[in-house]
């Protein structure tokens, strides 16, 4: 297959590098990289970054002589690693990717800060990131090394950005590695909300659970354009597990931050990160997490396979099987299913604002999938529909 006219971006991970794609191709493309094929890469898993590895070498082979060029978090780690595969002519750390000259010089080198301020929207919705880095020592984690220390976007900033993306799309997610950490969450959300009206829906990406304050679910409470949504960064359903994993959170944490959440705004819909496998896990810890799936309503989930990190004091530990970890990560994805078509059913009778993501398709302000008549309404449109039936993956409305 020739090489492409097309600079084209590769994304895996988080919304993070969702975000950070977008603006790297056009920066690609300015430099003079057409038909190039940006990888944008990801740490979290050895699956992610097996993935990322594996497209490159396709790539290569199935389009000899196109550019190849690999950023993201596995490439800031090892960047030796992936400059050594074939096709690949540059790889670029976080803290250069969005610099213009990175793209066009020489790359001194790796530092470790990745950049914030990163405002995409090629779809409906945009993504601002407002938080990067992260200083938690979860065992597992080695995203630290590849983002840096956390750190936060001034609010001010984040404001005209949002101001900036309003005037395109009628949802922002305000994204981070560590989110909740921002020292201003919560006067960032109303002062984004209040300085700019227009824009009729903010979201939040992942959220660390013990570092919600009192704070915050007064603006949760309280503004009606934050949607009813939040996905939590659980990882796990046992309180030993959680301590191995050195996170700053119980399952009763989790339970009660479900009650509080619905008690505050009725119906809202929340999700979770869930790794399954963990060293030392036994069939009484994963029965603890399918459990309070359905105690705490986790209607989202973003379920993981343990994966080993080279450096990580997890890594270090007694480790299970990994086809023990995907068996029981698939028990635990149908737990989730479960419980989404338990919150989806729920749905049926009720009016939702829905945003158009394509030809008969959006999203709900639940983040849940809403499928109406072909021709409804174009993308990128709001509108209210009534919900008529579910099949247990998405809505179905008029």
């Amino acid at each position: 297959m020739p090489p492409s006219d097309l600079t084209e971006t590769l994304t895996f991970g988080c919304r993070l590098n969702i975000a950070e794609s977008q603006t790297m191709r056009a920066l690609a493309a300015q430099a003079g990289f057409a038909g190039a094929l940006i990888v944008n890469t990801c740490a979290v898993t050895g699956e992610a970054e097996s993935q990322a590895r594996q497209a490159i070498r396709r790539a290569a082979r199935e389009q000899p002589g196109r550019p190849i060029l690999v950023t993201g978090c596995a490439a800031q780690i090892a960047p030796e690693t992936w400059g050594a595969l074939p096709g690949v002519i540059k790889v670029i750390g976080n803290a250069h990717k969005l610099d213009p000259a990175a793209w066009s010089a020489p790359i001194g080198p790796i530092r470790r800060e990745a950049p914030m301020g990163i405002a995409a929207g090629g779809g409906t919705r945009a993504f601002l990131a407002v938080q990067q880095g992260c200083d938690h020592a979860c065992t597992f984690c080695i995203i630290p090394q590849g983002r840096g220390p956390a750190r936060a976007l001034p609010t001010a900033d984040a404001v005209a950005a949002v101001r900036d993306l309003a005037t395109r799309h009628a949802e922002v997610v305000l994204t981070g590695v560590d989110l909740a950490s921002h020292p201003e969450l919560a006067t960032l959300i109303r002062t984004v909300l209040r300085e700019v009206p227009e824009l009729p829906r903010l979201r939040l990406s992942s959220l660390d659970p013990a570092a919600l304050d009192d704070a915050f679910w007064r603006v949760f409470a309280e503004e009606e354009r934050l949607m009813p949504h939040l996905h939590l960064s659980a990882q796990h359903g046992h309180d030993l597990i959680l301590k191995r994993m050195k996170r700053r959170h119980s399952r009763a944490d989790i339970l009660t931050l479900s009650t509080r959440a619905r008690a505050l705004r009725p119906g809202a819909a929340l999700g979770a990160d869930l790794i399954a496998g963990f060293p030392t896990e036994t069939e009484e810890h994963l029965c603890a997490m399918t459990d309070l799936v359905a105690e705490a309503e986790l209607a989202f989930l973003h379920v993981f396979p343990y994966s080993a990190r080279a450096g990580t004091p997890a890594a270090r530990m007694p480790q299970l099987p990994m086809p023990l970890r995907r068996e029981r990560a698939a028990r635990l994805r149908q737990a989730g299913e479960a419980e989404r078509a338990r919150f989806l059913a729920s749905r049926i009778g009720a009016t939702e604002q829905v945003l158009m993501e394509g030809d008969g398709m959006g999203h709900t302000q639940h983040f849940a999938t809403i499928r109406l008549p072909p021709g409804t309404a174009r993308r990128g449109m709001l509108l209210n529909a009534r919900v008529t039936a579910s099949d247990g993956r998405s809505l179905e409305a008029v």
